[in-house]
């Protein structure tokens, strides 16, 4: 991560625009370089907070200030929002997976993406094996110490809280594209600024100031209104919900609108909800390319045409929302970003589309919960009809699974054995299994990892026989 860019390699490109969101300006204007950077003999170093030696990290991270950099790993960060645009998700990882990057003489993207996230601009070399998890492994074109105002700005951001846990506040996206990455995970190291240290507050309190500043977002998939408590407790793909409009917003940037300084927090899933009610999704068959680019038009179109001054969503007009005037920002279609989203998979360089469509191919399909377990449970389990799925739960009890019965466990945690015999699915993604795990005779397919499955924690034997697909 340090040192000079090596002779050759890219050098850092023109700065970026930075998102300075409403509550975030909090931090930002209050001098967030003068925070986030303690000055030695004239030399910028970056002021870590994470735990010291022989304290909890928890405790380390309470002591943290606004502006302040931490470093951290994936793991140690609680989401603010229940759902991502998994579309976005899967153009990371379609794009982290490939080598299409590699063969135009680039480096890999999700080394770019790294080095932003970390406030330092992007990849100026790349050893050969190189890996997300070991940032020795690759250099950024901005070295640690050196960063610009500009480059913070684009870093992701937390806030802490009661106890001194981090709340992620910006970059569930991101974040979990590294988690979820074939050489990043829960331990991949990176740094993020505090925007603000609530640490004192009773966890009644934080909840209503994370309301007021609008650092959290309680509205699932759908746009139902949902309490903290269904908020996941980690990153990580499984344990999120897929919400169709914020993937769209994603496809739209720069089509419809943009961001600009000052953007509003959860600024895709402000236009999201503005959208539902404009543009069906289901009149589009979002599996091809030609009818995803449709809906992408007839949401970024809806956005340009609105007048400015329109008040969207959340009290915000469109203009505060990023729109733009002309639609994909004065060019022709087969121009600029709605020309750069079209290109297919089999173009030297894709557009994001095609990367997104497909990995999300790789992707099997769940089938629909019949019966749906969320929260904490006690007492036994039996599936004996339908498709049971447990989202996000925290069940204390054994699971048994008869001839033809479907589970789906998502982002919980089971104490107690689980067993299935006969099953038609069985599909485990993003959880702590603490007993005996036992698969037998499955008709369709079990799923414990692979694309679309976040890694599980079986802490007890696993027996998976007599299975068709695994």
């Amino acid at each position: 991560m340090t040192g000079s860019t090596p002779a050759g390699t890219r050098t850092s490109s023109a700065p970026r625009s930075s998102r300075t969101p409403r509550g975030r300006r909090l931090a930002w204007n209050a001098g967030v370089l003068g925070c986030a950077l303690l000055l030695h003999g004239g030399s910028a170093t970056p002021s870590f907070a994470g735990a010291s030696a022989g304290t909890s990290a928890a405790r380390g991270f309470a002591s943290a200030r606004a502006g302040d950099l931490i470093e951290v790993t994936l793991d140690q960060v609680r989401p603010t929002q229940p759902s991502l645009g998994y579309d976005q998700i899967f153009y990371k990882l379609g794009r982290y997976s490939s080598t299409k990057d590699e063969d135009r003489g680039k480096f890999n993207k999700r080394f770019d993406d790294w080095c932003e996230t970390n406030g330092q601009g992007e990849a100026a070399s790349v050893d050969a094996g190189a890996t997300l998890a070991d940032p020795s492994s690759f250099t950024c074109s901005i070295p640690a110490g050196q960063e610009t105002e500009d480059s913070l700005a684009q870093m992701k951001t937390v806030v802490v809280g009661p106890g001194g846990t981090l709340y992620l506040t910006d970059g569930h996206h991101s974040l979990t594209s590294f988690w979820e990455a074939a050489d990043g995970g829960p331990k991949t190291p990176v740094r993020l600024r505090v925007t603000a240290n609530l640490s004192r507050l009773s966890t009644e309190a934080f909840w209503q100031e994370m309301r007021d500043n609008d650092w959290v977002w309680l509205k699932d998939e759908n746009g139902r209104a949902v309490t903290v408590d269904r908020l996941p407790s980690r990153l990580g793909l499984s344990r999120f919900h897929d919400d169709r409009y914020r993937s769209l917003v994603y496809f739209t940037r720069g089509i419809g609108y943009d961001r600009a300084d000052g953007s509003a927090e959860f600024l895709e899933f402000l236009w999201g909800t503005w959208l539902r009610d404009r543009v069906d999704l289901s009149r589009y068959d979002l599996t091809l390319l030609a009818s995803y680019l449709d809906a992408v038009r007839d949401a970024s179109e809806a956005m340009t045409d609105v007048p400015g001054d329109t008040v969207v969503t959340d009290g915000r007009t469109a203009d505060e929302l990023g729109r733009l005037a002309e639609w994909n920002d004065g060019e022709k279609d087969t121009k600029g970003e709605f020309g750069d989203l079209s290109v297919p998979l089999d173009d030297d360089k894709p557009g994001k589309l095609a990367f997104a469509l497909d990995y999300r191919s790789r992707v099997a399909a769940s089938p629909d919960c019949t019966r749906t377990v969320t929260g904490r449970r006690t007492g036994a389990l039996l599936v004996a009809s339908g498709t049971t799925c447990l989202d996000n739960a925290r069940l204390t009890g054994a699971v048994l699974v008869t001839s033809g019965a479907n589970l789906v466990v998502r982002g919980s945690t089971v104490t107690g054995a689980v067993r299935t015999v006969g099953a038609g699915t069985v599909e485990i993604c993003g959880s702590t299994l603490t007993g005996a795990l036992s698969v037998s005779g499955t008709r369709d397919r079990v799923t414990l990892s692979g694309p679309g499955c976040t890694a599980n924690t079986f802490d007890g034997p696993v027996s998976v026989t007599g299975t068709k697909k695994v």
